[in-house]
This record gives structure tokens, sequence and C-alpha cells, in this order.
């Protein structure tokens, strides 16, 4: 196994290995380009949850950096495992897509949900039409 695949297997650690989700969150975060998948592996502030009703008040995030930066986690809804696959990516990498531009512009798109929205589709996760 490779350096870059056990570093993104430790980005799943939070999700059981049975779980779909974890398949899919996988599958997406392997198409990223090295770059996305080198600036997620290499911050200790990064971090993927699922959301959990029942712990939700367990996501911890880390404190501000003495920079400022804050902690960039993404929570995933379980739900993701079970609607459509195409959709599910979608989400998810338009959720990694935030993270990834911290929740700012990108290229010509100043407004950050159309800017994740064109990242995630520049990586292969075009919003579709529906999500059944």
């Amino acid at each position: 196994m490779s350096d870059q695949h056990s570093s993104l297997d430790h980005l799943l650690v939070a999700f059981e290995v049975t779980d779909p989700l974890r398949a899919r969150l996988r599958r997406v975060l392997s198409a990223l380009p090295g770059e996305v998948q080198r600036d997620f592996t290499e911050d200790p502030r990064f971090c993927i949850r699922p959301l959990s009703r029942k712990k939700s008040c367990e996501t911890l995030l880390a404190l501000p950096a003495p920079d400022g930066t804050g902690s960039r986690c993404v929570v995933l809804k379980k739900r993701l495992a079970s609607c459509s696959q195409a959709f599910g990516f979608y989400v998810i990498a338009h959720e990694l897509a935030h993270a990834y531009l911290r929740n700012g512009p990108w290229q010509q798109f100043a407004d950050p949900e159309e800017a994740a929205d064109a990242l995630a589709a520049s990586w292969g996760f075009d919003k579709p039409a529906s999500w059944f």
C-alpha cells in the first residue's frame, strides 16, 4: 500500500470499515488531485466525521492556530450512503471542496457555494439532476 493510500485511510478512521459511506468517501478522496489529497492529509487540523444523531455533540474541532487559522472538519450525514451514488459522490466532493477552499472563492466564482460546485465538477463530480 502506498503512503498516499495509507494517508487517505487515516482520514477515514471515524468511519466503520463496513460503513458504505466510508467506501463512497474513499472513492471520492482517491479521485482528487494529489495536491488536494496532500492538503488534507498533511493538515493536522483537517478531519472528516460521520454525523451521529445520538452523539452529535462528540464532533470536536481543533482550536484556532496561533496564526488564526481554524480547523477544517467535514461532517457527513449517514444518508449519503443510501442516496443515489452520483448524488452521494457530488455532496461529498462539494463538502471537500469547501474544506479545500476554506469556504472561499475559486477562479471566477466569488460565492462559496458556486465555487464548491465548480471545483467539485472540475474533479469529475457534477451536481446531478436528482438525488434519488
